[in-house]
């Protein structure tokens, strides 16, 4: 008979941003240790608040399938002597099966035969095996831990207690000095402890606790009082997904509530109020019908309405003192210039071994322009550009960004329109940062996009000069998702991009003056170019592209990043194509014979054509090499394609590696103008055909 499962991990409170990733990973371990363990069961559902981490399995196999195994030993003419007795090696590989020689038989195996046994182990009880749970529970990790008494082990935060039930039988295990039981606890203040006589009991019994253990049914309740309140005052307010995360996950019984402030706060930008309600508060900002910022905000209390009032009180004097220095630091703010900022950022250190923000932005304005020019902005946006870089850092030492370090572009963008830059260039300095995240919004300008490129790789270029690479999981400077910005800023701009051709220039124009521009950049062995190959890689899995159409992608002959992009897609689009394997694998015996020409630089001479089939291949390439360079990659590929009937007919006709020297040299750098040209579309050569 079918029971059903609970248990429950008691701690002290959890860090917001580590309930719901831990609570996912209780029920994955959960799952895998009852699909390992043979333990049948319907459902398994998960729980967690910011004190408590459970699971709930129903119809949990009340013990484990008696399992049959049918297990391979030694080879017949070893098992049986020359008497036809039981050798050593039989008798003892029987008894490490817990069998005997009597159950023995013999099974042939690719002409050989072979001692087998059928084992038969019993399933144990659910109970017994249910014991490992404490394993699951201990094998958690977490960003950060910390250990307490005079324990070595290391979890989150404190055990306090365990509630482990199969049924209405607990399942006995330890932790530390924590026994497992049926005793849970309530709300910290507005519940006690509650015993559960049956694992079924388990949600209820907490609501009576005031304490809403389903995270789900928690953040529906904030979001349905939220959406409550906006109504009763016509308010209009957007529940961030990210913050009612963190607000569920902070709470065991909510109750929205709201509160107030000053509206002359309203004076300071907007995105100073939001970030310190939203980053620095978790309270949600209130606006109008027209989407204007108001003065209120929306908060969730971890508890009743009880003495609701205090805690409106309490969190509105916060707030308060946050807004009066947002105000006071805007204030201050504006009495600085642009360029005493620029100034200071000659004493800000960038990094001990590369130099101050001052000279990263010395680099960042030659990056830029060259970068600019290479993929085509207007003379006008090449200026705006130029200025832009001159100035994009300078709200660092700002007194606002000093306090709200993620205010940064941001207040850059306002200070600079403050001070009469033109919206293009105080649109980048926001811009730059852009995206703040692997998949966060891109910039929209080109100026912008410009600079978030060049500011970006400045970054990566200059650590790898210093030997400061990524290793492992290890990326303090955020090299990865700088690097991955890059790939996605230059697909969605459709950008050309020859990387190793604007890094030769980069280097060039930076290393003639380090007294300027503060470093020498050099990576002679490439490594940056393969540490943006591995984030294209990242950037095609997210398409769904395939592992092989990958790689040959990576490693086409080919400098620019967007042909690469357009290839990926193009050959995704023709995978399922009749005519692809046949032409894939005609062009493939192509590339491989071209592998052996011994001198790239010798001319092809029509006068060692021995046959029609030569002739006629060597004037198809010779008009597809004319116009390769102007067309697209589809009607690269298409022309490609195009030559298979030509190169079936080559090789039915054509003997490559004759013994005469010139002839099959020839031949060879007939076929090495095919493949160079197949080559700069994709490694064609590594695709899988089937």
């Amino acid at each position: 008979m079918a029971k059903n499962l609970l248990f429950e991990v008691g701690l002290e409170e959890m860090p917001a941003h580590v309930v719901v990733p831990s609570m996912k990973q209780l029920e994955e371990k959960t799952r895998q240790f009852l699909t390992d363990n043979h333990l049948n069961f319907e459902a398994i559902q998960a729980f967690s608040t910011p004190r408590r981490l459970a699971i709930y399995v129903t119809n949990l196999d009340e013990k484990q399938e008696d399992m049959e195994e049918e297990v391979k030993g030694p080879a017949k003419k070893i098992a049986l002597d020359a008497e036809g007795n039981w050798s050593k090696a039989a008798q003892g590989f029987v008894r490490g099966q817990g069998l005997t020689t009597e159950d023995i038989t013999f099974k042939e195996l690719k002409g050989v035969e072979y001692v087998y046994v059928t084992k038969h182990t019993p399933g144990k009880s659910a109970i017994d095996v249910l014991m490992g749970l404490k394993d699951v529970i201990t094998s958690l990790t977490f960003p950060v831990t910390m250990h307490w008494s005079k324990y070595d082990f290391e979890y989150i935060r404190p055990i306090h207690w365990i509630v482990a039930l199969l049924g209405d039988e607990i399942i006995p295990f330890e932790i530390l000095d924590v026994q497992t039981g049926r005793a849970s606890r309530g709300h910290r203040f507005l519940g006690e402890d509650v015993t559960f006589a049956h694992a079924d009991e388990y949600l209820e019994k907490l609501k009576a606790q005031c304490v809403l253990a389903d995270s789900t049914e928690r953040e529906a309740v904030i979001a349905t009082q939220i959406k409550e309140i906006a109504n009763q005052n016509n308010w209009t307010i957007e529940l961030d997904d990210e913050l009612l995360e963190e607000v569920n996950n902070l709470v065991e019984y909510p109750t929205a509530f709201v509160g107030n402030f000053d509206e002359k706060y309203l004076a300071v930008p907007e995105e100073v109020l939001v970030t310190s309600m939203k980053e620095h508060q978790r309270y949600f900002d209130v606006r109008n019908a027209e989407g204007q910022l108001l003065p209120h905000f929306i908060s969730v209390r971890n508890g009743d309405s009880v003495k609701i009032e205090n805690v409106i009180k309490g969190n509105e004097k916060v707030l308060i003192a946050r807004l009066e220095d947002a105000e006071f630091f805007y204030s201050e703010d504006q009495k600085l210039t642009i360029d005493q900022c620029v100034n200071k950022l000659k004493n800000v250190t960038f990094h001990e071994k590369i130099g101050s923000i001052y000279e990263k932005m010395q680099r960042v304005g030659v990056e830029a322009q060259i970068i600019g020019e290479n993929v085509g902005l207007t003379t006008e946006e090449l200026a705006d550009l130029q200025r832009a870089t001159e100035i994009y850092k300078f709200d660092l030492v700002t007194n606002m960004v000093g306090e709200f370090p993620e205010l940064q572009g941001i207040m850059g963008e306002k200070y600079a329109l403050l001070q009469g830059e033109k919206p293009a260039v105080a649109q980048a300095i926001r811009e730059h940062y852009m995206p703040i995240s692997s998949e966060g919004e891109l910039p929209q300008s080109n100026v912008g996009a410009v600079l978030a490129i060049a500011d970006k790789l400045d970054s990566v270029l200059s650590f790898f000069a210093v030997g400061m690479r990524p290793s492992g999981s290890n990326d303090p400077y955020a090299l990865r998702r700088q690097t991955y910005g890059i790939v996605r800023i230059v697909a969605d701009k459709q950008w050309r991009f020859p990387f190793l051709g604007l890094q030769r220039m980069i280097e060039e124009k930076i290393n003639a003056d380090q007294e300027v521009y503060g470093i020498q950049l050099t990576d002679e062995d490439k490594q940056v170019l393969d540490f943006l190959h591995a984030r294209l890689r990242q950037f095609f899995l997210g398409k769904n592209i395939r592992h092989d159409v990958i790689d040959a992608v990576i490693h086409a002959e080919q400098e620019d990043f967007y042909r690469l992009f357009e290839t990926a897609d193009m050959l995704k689009a023709h995978l399922e194509d009749e005519d692809f394997k046949p032409s894939m694998e005609a062009l493939t015996r192509v590339i491989n014979l071209a592998k052996k020409v011994e001198n790239e630089e010798a001319a092809i001479n029509p006068a060692l054509f021995e046959n029609d089939a030569e002739k006629a291949l060597y004037e198809a390439t010779v008009r597809l090499e004319e116009n390769v360079a102007n067309q697209t990659v589809e009607e690269n590929y298409a022309a490609l394609v195009a030559l298979r009937p030509l190169i079936e007919a080559y090789f039915d006709q054509t003997m490559v590696m004759v013994e005469d020297e010139a002839i099959r040299n020839n031949r060879l750098l007939q076929l090495r103008k095919i493949s160079k040209m197949s080559l700069a579309l994709a490694s064609l050569d590594t695709l899988i055909t089937k």
